[in-house]
Order: structure tokens, then C-alpha cells, then sequence
């Protein structure tokens, strides 16, 4: 593992990364990140290719909640949704929303038991024994990215989300990122203003949230090296974030670089097969470009006998008087891994190797039908997978800063990718999948 970075570079690289602001796609400084990874990879000693995606690009301009008693709140404009120079309206609660109305509707994220995930999960490394009593706050209410449907549902002609439930002061949610165009103007209200707007209602009022959207092309970073057989493992994180985002996925990007140095490092004939290391485009904009990685090379994926997928490392906040303080404990880390025996052992024997405390290794498919994560797609097309995430409360929010990454945690993060990647040897295409 000498060739691994150390955390102090890969911080290096982080915050090289998050100093040239927004990350969405399409922006400035995702374009910027694009080629610096590209000469990053080149500088290694891989061999680089640049791949065209396009993704719809979504700006938000001013968002602002003015009610006829003089009141102003502003706000974010909800990602994706329409926009308005300004709608004219009754508000009201959603649940006494009519139709025209601007509906009100309050989001709190949920609240995770450990002990419940613990059930779930094929294993867990836990040497502290806090899963007993650790509750998680995961950055999503009960309908995840659905937070418009009810209002749409109602007739509504807006939507205002208000963030009481949201464990610190914000308005800067940026959530939906599905890309799914929603027909009517949405803002997000930090809590203490909601909390200002909700007595007032039912009242009337004007909802500024202008943006626009359009199409772009970004690209995904795709870089190779040979190794000792003519299989491939690919290795990925997305370069793309909501804001300047040090953990999402500032840091994933890191752990890739990462593991690129170390194997370019490595001779190739001790490469245990030819390995891939993509960094994609569009995470923000419904994985646009793990998507289009696969429609373009689907006939290479029956020779792919691993996907491993880098993201987020963070560490847990608590929310003191309102303003989120980062603990030195990390995020708990969820490991999706395709279920085979052989494979759940090595990511297993690495956690402990690597002492990656607070880590379950969990199917694919135990929250939803793909894990949440930007490879998700891979899992239907029936590749074998090891994706690494973890979800902390901030991760669509600006208040992810260079103080919420899990520096302690980079190196070991990284010589586990490393470990699992190694630890394919021998293994074939089949191996895994349920054939071998």
C-alpha cells in the first residue's frame, strides 16, 4: 500500500477542487474540474479520454416569498421546477391547499435507527458498539425526491417547501435533482422563516423563483491502465456537486485519484486485470453521465468483473443552537455489495483490516431496486458491484465545507478500494455472477 496518497494530498486535491465554486453540471467549475481530473489522470501515467454527456443545466436566479402584509422571505428556488417573475396567490397549507392556491408544505428528514439497519444488513463492522443506540439523520423526507407530487396532485400553482424539520438554519436544499421538470414554480424556506410564514396562513402573497435550464454537454473522465488479464474493473466517483461540496463528491473524486496513482504505481502485470477509473458527469442531474457511460459501452460490461463506486467521505455533524458542529466520529458508511459469499467476505475482511469503524455491508437493493448512489445503473445491467456512500445530513447543502471531510478516514478509505480491487484476482467475469 506504499503508493497510496497520503490524507494530506488527497486534502490537497480536495480543496483544489472546491475552491472553484458551484459544481452543478454544466457550471464553470465543473468544466474546470473536467480537465484538471483529465491532467491529473495523464500525469499518472493513464491513458485519458474525455466522453461527451449531455445534461440538462438548471441555474437558479432570485427567490423571495413576498406576503401583502409587507413581509419578504427569501428563499431557494426548488431545482428543476418552474419558473415564476412572480406568481400572485392565496398560500395555504398543503393539506388545505384548493386549486390555484401556493401550497405549504413542511419537510423533517428521517431519523434512522442503527438497530434497524443493523437487521438489514449481510454484516457489520462495529467495534465501538454504537449501532445499538446511534440514530442516523439521513438528508431526505418520507417521499425522497417527490417533495412537489402532493402539491401538483392538489392543483397547486406553487410550492413552498419549509425546512422545519431540517436540524439547521437553511434554505439551500437542492433537492429535487432528478432533472424531471416539474410544471410549477417551487422555493425552499429556511426554518425560522417558515416558521414566520406558517402562522400567517391562509394569506395572499407573490413567489418569486426564477431560473433557468437548458442543455449543455459536460463529460466524463475516463481513464486505463493494462493489467494481467483481459477482464476489467472499474473504479468510479461523479465530479459534479449542488454547491462547492468537499464531501460531495469532492471527496470521492479524491479516492479515485487515489487508487489511480497507487495501481499506475503498480507493474502491470501485477494489475490483477485491466482497471478503469471513470469519473462521471451529471450525478446532480439523475446520473446523466453514469447513464450514458453505460449505453455507450454496454457490450463492455460482461467483461467487467467488478464495479467499485467512491463517495462522500464525511463526518457526522450535530446541530448546536441551529448551526451544524462536525464531530471527529465519521458518517456511518453504507458498503452495497452484490451478494456472493466470496465477495461480502473480502469487503468484510477489508472494513476490519482497514479498522473502517461504523461501516455495513449491505445488498444492493435494501432501500430501493438500485442502491442509492451515482453507479446505481450498473446494478440492473447485473454487474458485480462494491459502492461505497455515506449519507450525512448536509450532503445537498452549502454548509458541505472542507471541515465536514472525513480526512482521518481518506487513507484507509483508499487502501481498502485498493484491497478489493487487488483482491479480485483470479476471479472472471462469471465469478460473481451466480455462473462460476
Amino acid at each position: 500500500m506504499d503508493h497510496v496518497p497520503s490524507a494530506a494530498e488527497m486534502l490537497g486535491w480536495i480543496e483544489t477542487v472546491v475552491s472553484q465554486g458551484i459544481r452543478r453540471p454544466g457550471y464553470p467549475a465543473d468544466a474546470w474540474t473536467e480537465r484538471w481530473l483529465a491532467d491529473r489522470l495523464a500525469a499518472f501515467g493513464l491513458d485519458v479520454e474525455l466522453e461527451p454527456v449531455e445534461v440538462t443545466r438548471w441555474q437558479p436566479g432570485a427567490g423571495v416569498l413576498r406576503l401583502d402584509d409587507g413581509t419578504e422571505l427569501p428563499g431557494l428556488p426548488l431545482p428543476f421546477t418552474a419558473p415564476a417573475a412572480g406568481l400572485r396567490a392565496r398560500l395555504a397549507r398543503l393539506a388545505d391547499a384548493r386549486p390555484g392556491d401556493i401550497a405549504v408544505d413542511e419537510l423533517a428528514f428521517t431519523e434512522v435507527p442503527q438497530s434497524f439497519i443493523r437487521t438489514l444488513a449481510t454484516s457489520a463492522y462495529d467495534p465501538e458498539g454504537v449501532f445499538d443506540t446511534l440514530v442516523q439523520t439521513i438528508p431526505f423526507g418520507p417521499r425522497m425526491m417527490e417533495v412537489v407530487e402532493p402539491a401538483l396532485e392538489a392543483g397547486a400553482a406553487g410550492f413552498v417547501g419549509a425546512l422545519t424539520g431540517v436540524p439547521w438554519e437553511t434554505r439551500d436544499y437542492y433537492v429535487p435533482y432528478d432533472a424531471v421538470e416539474r410544471p410549477i414554480p417551487g422555493l425552499w424556506l429556511s426554518a425560522g422563516d417558515a416558521r414566520r410564514l406558517l402562522p400567517r396562513l391562509p394569506c395572499h402573497g407573490e413567489l418569486v423563483a426564477e431560473s433557468a435550464r437548458d442543455t449543455v454537454t459536460t463529460h466524463n473522465v475516463v481513464a486505463t491502465l493494462p493489467g494481467a488479464s483481459p477482464h476489467w474493473v472499474v473504479v468510479a466517483s461523479h465530479h459534479d456537486g449542488p454547491w462547492a461540496s468537499a464531501v460531495e463528491d469532492a471527496s470521492g473524486l479524491a479516492l479515485v485519484l487515489a487508487a489511480a496513482r497507487h495501481w499506475a504505481r503498480v507493474p502491470a502485470a501485477q494489475r490483477p486485470h485491466n482497471l478503469m477509473f471513470l469519473l462521471t458527469s451529471g450525478h446532480m442531474a439523475h446520473a446523466a453521465g453514469t447513464r450514458a457511460f453505460i449505453e455507450r459501452h454496454r457490450p463492455l460490461l460482461d467483461d467487467v468483473v467488478l464495479q467499485v463506486h467512491l463517495e462522500h467521505a464525511a463526518l457526522r455533524c450535530e446541530s448546536v443552537d441551529g448551526v451544524l458542529r462536525p464531530t471527529s466520529d465519521p458518517e456511518v458508511r453504507w458498503w452495497f455489495t452484490t451478494p456472493e459469499p466470496r465477495l461480502e467476505k473480502l469487503v468484510a475482511t477489508t472494513l476490519e483490516a482497514e479498522r473502517l469503524r461504523r461501516s455495513f455491508v449491505l445488498p444492493p437493493d435494501v432501500f430501493s431496486p438500485m442502491p442509492p448512489t451515482d453507479g446505481a445503473f450498473f446494478h440492473p445491467e447485473g454487474v458485480p458491484l462494491v459502492h461505497f456512500l455515506s449519507a450525512p445530513m448536509y450532503l445537498f447543502d452549502s454548509a458541505d465545507t472542507l471541515d465536514k471531510v472525513d480526512v482521518e478516514g481518506l487513507e484507509p478509505l483508499a487502501r481498502a478500494a485498493v484491497r478489493i480491487v487487488a483482491g479480485t484476482a483470479g476471479w472472471s467475469p462469471a465469478t460473481l455472477r451466480g455462473v462460476g
